[in-house]
């Protein structure tokens, strides 16, 4: 029968996100409950909920960087505790036996289960996501949250963290790396906070001028306006990591002549085709590289939020009432938030 639980679900593209009571299914054995303390809003949530990316079923009940408490747990659950605060990110399942998984990459699992707007892969059913009272989980996608972290800045951790750590992480950053992050915004501003605590030398790529201030607070070293054809000179052939967070289609080619040799320039924002064309002489002939990166597996999830427990690294974020969500939504279209919301899911009580 399962257990029913309030939340709120979008019923079409072009509606309102409104109140929504479902079921949640009954535990299996190595199923852990947990009540939903806080959730993040993620850009990914808009493009769903608005078909952005093709044909959606509704309702859906979107999120997937959600902190919560342990209430129940099934027979088999060893890995967790009733009471511990723990955390869900983008995945809830996956086929557990391909090659990606094998190799703690299920994000590349070409049958894993998105956290919300997909199908439970035991009984078809929709997955419901974060914007919701309850959550229930296998335990191998269920993740430790730092007992030092505070609750509700470590929320988009679970997604914006992971995304840019797990570049930072692939291309070996350390200290004397130079690392230039593109775009400050939910991601961006991640980038800058990780790459920092990793010992890099840390540069913020921004179109425009006036973001100088929050980026050096945030612990940039430098600041780069892109625009500037003089500023875009002065830094080629100079970083061995670019992070790209713009998540519409802009021209790489600037920022591949700022790598230096061997470098590479690692997408983590924009589906699609880029225009105008790629040049390909940089990557040829200086070794560099166009790549991309999407979230990453369990086990490089946890190794991230052990990483930001024990550098006290967590997000910037403005906590909201569940009652605000459509407003947020509009607001992030805007880019008018510092820099993540958060859900305070006691709100929906």
């Amino acid at each position: 029968m399962g257990t029913v639980v309030k939340g709120y679900a979008a019923h079409s593209s072009d509606t309102p996100l409104v109140p929504f009571t479902f079921n949640r299914r009954d535990l299996r054995e190595d199923d852990v409950e947990i009540d939903i303390l806080y959730c993040g809003i993620c850009h990914t949530d808009i493009h769903h909920v608005r078909s952005d990316w093709g044909k959606e079923e509704y309702p859906m009940v979107p999120e997937h960087e959600i902190i919560g408490r342990v209430t129940k747990v099934g027979g088999k659950v060893t890995r967790f505790k009733l009471g511990q605060t723990v955390g869900v990110g983008c995945l809830v399942d996956s086929c557990r036996e391909c090659f990606s998984c094998n190799h703690h990459q299920e994000q590349y699992c070409d049958n894993f289960v998105p956290t919300y707007a997909s199908k439970d892969r035991h009984d078809g059913s929709p997955t419901y996501g974060g914007y919701s009272e309850k959550i229930i989980v296998s335990q191998n996608f269920v993740l430790h949250i730092p007992e030092n972290l505070d609750l509700a800045s470590s929320a988009p951790l679970l997604c914006a963290g992971i995304t840019v750590f797990s570049p930072l992480r692939r291309w070996n950053v350390t200290s004397g790396k130079k690392v230039a992050v593109i775009g400050l915004g939910g991601l961006g501003h991640m980038g800058i906070k990780i790459a920092k605590a990793m010992g890099a030398e840390v540069t913020l790529f921004s179109r425009s001028k006036g973001k100088e201030d929050d980026a050096y607070a945030l612990g940039a070293d430098n600041v780069v306006i892109s625009t500037s054809e003089s500023q875009m000179r002065s830094v080629r052939g100079t970083f061995d990591l670019i992070i790209d967070t713009i998540p519409y289609n802009h021209d790489v080619n600037p920022y591949i002549n700022a790598l230096a040799p061997d470098g590479a320039l690692v997408l983590v924002g924009y589906f699609g085709a880029l225009e105008p064309r790629v040049e390909t002489v940089p990557l040829i002939a200086r070794g560099k590289s166009l790549t991309g990166s999407l979230i990453g597996g369990l086990a490089e999830t946890q190794e991230m939020l052990d990483f930001c427990g024990a550098n006290n690294v967590v997000a910037d974020i403005e906590l909201i009432d569940i009652q605000e969500i459509n407003g947020a939504f509009e607001r992030l279209l805007k880019s008018d938030v510092k820099y993540r919301f958060v859900i305070d899911m006691q709100s929906l009580k």
